[in-house]
């Protein structure tokens, strides 16, 4: 109940951003007011280190969840540095969950573990078209920008390599 009622300021508060947007930018009036509402919504966000190919999908992709299907679309984490990759890789001991910082695509810019659940089912359901794709079975919040190829097939968990189980 409480999610529902956040939900529904956050759009009240989007709609009154439209005109102060819209007087900063007219042809983005929609990103901006949907931007600094999220971003009260969801304080923590940082979309920082992201590359700019994976914020620009990201945006655009939550502003259109936001105004066409009335669905909020936030983030928990995106880049990490390497040294945070290790630390979260060391603290996996099962390695399902968590990439080696070589291998892990937030250490490169373009991973995003989004929320809430219902904002990831969105984006499983029309990320294509932004090129964002969910890659793993076990993790419904982690996508990845994957511009110019064939949406990638999924895997079972992060660790999983074929022919290797663990």
């Amino acid at each position: 109940m409480k999610e529902l009622v956040l939900a529904a300021i956050t759009r009240v508060l989007a709609v009154l951003l439209l005109i102060p947007a819209w007087l900063r930018s007219p042809g983005h009036a929609r990103r901006l007011a949907c931007g600094w509402a999220l971003s009260l919504r969801f304080p923590a966000e940082d979309l920082a280190g992201l590359t700019a190919g994976t914020l620009a999908a990201f945006t655009a992709a939550r502003t259109e969840a936001f105004w066409r299907h009335r669905t909020l679309l936030g983030v928990t984490s995106g880049h990490r540095d390497a040294a945070e990759q290790h630390r979260l890789y060391l603290a996996e001991a099962g390695r399902k969950r968590v990439l080696p910082p070589q291998d892990s695509a937030h250490v490169s810019g373009t991973a995003l573990d989004v929320r809430p659940r219902e904002g990831a089912q969105w984006l499983e359901d029309h990320g294509a078209r932004f090129a964002l794709y969910r890659i793993y079975d076990n993790e419904w919040w982690h996508f990845e920008y994957r511009p110019g190829e064939a949406p990638p097939a999924r895997l079972p968990h992060p660790g999983w390599r074929e022919g290797v189980t663990r």
